[in-house]
């Protein structure tokens, strides 16, 4: 099989991936895994990929006796996985602690021979120039699948053993920081996830002081905004003095300034700003209709997952929204962000209609119910979850950056385009401008 491929270094050169792997090893997984288990042996499915990683927190389970019939893909840590169906071309290197898993159909095991590295054939995999030749040659008459044919075929650049250590080094280092600070964000919103609920579910500070006792890790001066006892309202006991509101009172709407672009459209307006849909980001245009800190609520289409609560979007700066998602703010002493995490632990399912596609109103959103506290106390709990949100933003804004650097460095680097020397000037600029910008 020919491929068009562009010129290497003298030292460099291209190899067929079947040739830096051990013999028959380029193979897939479990093909009938049978039905899904509460123990048994953990199968990695194309779901568990993430960002070149794997995410373990969904993994399906499956009879010991049919995953004994195909010991040739158990993993031992160290190999390559690649994604063969459906999101096709999805790389990771097989952890330590994935010993004894197996993997999915839809999931390739690579096992380089000695002296070749997992993480450079990771990174070449990755690589656009990997991704075009793999996604050029798929199956797409049903769904997105590539033959194990062509990924053995598929060319791999190899340097000298140095370089590919120094550039694997690089790449590495970005992927640790950007998981990093993805890591920290996850940490950050569940702190600010852990106070929500202190105060506005299990009520702790007013039943501390009906108990006689100061708030734990709060100051006097926050403690005497709250409430000592309890009332009966419509919808349970609340702290005296609170009551729930109807969503209206509390949140500004923008809903009149949304404007829906088609994929031709955007095609047409390619650019730096975000554009939004109902539950992620779809594209980057040319133009932007709000700046700000703003709530995203699904309106139609993704509007709930499966427990009830909204499909959310946190977002900030300038921004474009389509007419699939509701973009508010908090307002009367409500932060945006307080918004955002009582809805997130709302149930919205009673507001929800359409048989065929979802939907969330703006009449019906309205309806959704708010627990209202003094406006001092709400004022405080924005104040108290500021700080954990301005880091948030900060830190997703870093990790933007490095990944955008790792993704422009990957291809050149793997090409032999650039040279270590210049890329290591790249990195320790880019690093300065993240840190500068806090």
């Amino acid at each position: 099989m020919s491929f068009d491929l562009p010129a290497l270094p003298e030292t460099w050169s291209y190899v067929p991936l079947d040739q830096l792997t051990q013999p028959g090893s380029v193979t897939y997984g479990v093909v009938q895994p049978g039905a899904a288990l509460t123990e048994g042996v953990p199968m990695i499915r194309v779901n568990n990929f993430k960002d070149g990683r794997l995410e373990l927190g969904d993994l399906m389970r499956i009879d010991p006796e049919i995953e004994s019939k195909y010991g040739r893909t158990r993993l031992k840590g160290g190999e390559v996985l690649l994604t063969l169906v459906g999101s096709v071309g999805q790389v990771a290197v097989a952890p330590q602690n994935v010993s004894g898993f197996n993997v999915a159909r839809a999931v390739a095991v690579i096992h380089p021979v000695e002296g070749i590295e997992s993480e450079w054939i990771a990174l070449c995999l990755r690589s656009p120039l990997s991704q075009h030749l793999l996604d050029s040659r798929a199956n797409t008459t049903v769904q997105t699948t590539i033959n194990l044919k062509d990924l053995r075929a598929l060319p791999i650049p190899i340097p000298p053993l140095s370089e590919r250590l120094e550039i694997s080094a690089v790449m590495s280092a970005l992927d640790d920081r950007v998981v990093l600070l993805r890591e920290t964000n996850a940490t950050l919103e569940a702190i600010a996830q852990a106070l929500f609920k202190s105060w506005f579910v299990d009520f702790d500070p007013v039943r501390a002081k009906a108990e006689g006792r100061q708030p734990e890790g709060m100051d006097a001066a926050t403690a005497a905004l709250f409430p000592d006892s309890f009332e009966v309202s419509e919808l349970g006991l609340v702290p005296k003095g609170w009551r729930y509101v109807s969503l209206k009172e509390i949140t500004a709407i923008f809903d009149s300034q949304r404007v829906p672009l088609s994929g031709q459209e955007r095609d047409k307006r390619k650019g730096i700003y975000p554009y939004y849909g109902a539950a992620s980001l779809m594209d980057w245009v040319d133009g932007y209709l709000f700046d700000g800190v703003y709530l995203l609520l699904g309106e139609d289409g993704s509007v709930a997952d499966t427990a009830g609560n909204p499909v959310t979007q946190y977002v900030w700066g300038k921004i474009w929204v389509n007419n699939h998602a509701h973009v508010l703010q908090g307002r009367a002493g409500v932060s945006t962000e307080h918004l955002m995490l009582a809805l997130q632990k709302t149930n919205v399912s009673p507001y929800i209609t359409g048989a065929v596609q979802a939907k969330l109103s703006q009449a019906n959103m309205w309806r959704i119910p708010f627990l209202r506290s003094s406006e001092a106390v709400s004022m405080a709990f924005g104040e108290a979850i500021a700080p954990l949100f301005a880091s948030i933003r900060h830190n997703h804004e870093q990790s933007q950056t490095l990944t955008q650097l790792r993704d422009t460095l990957l291809p050149r680097l793997i090409s032999g385009h650039l040279r270590m020397p210049e890329t290591d000037a790249l990195v320790a600029g880019d690093t300065r401008a993240c840190t500068s910008a806090y």
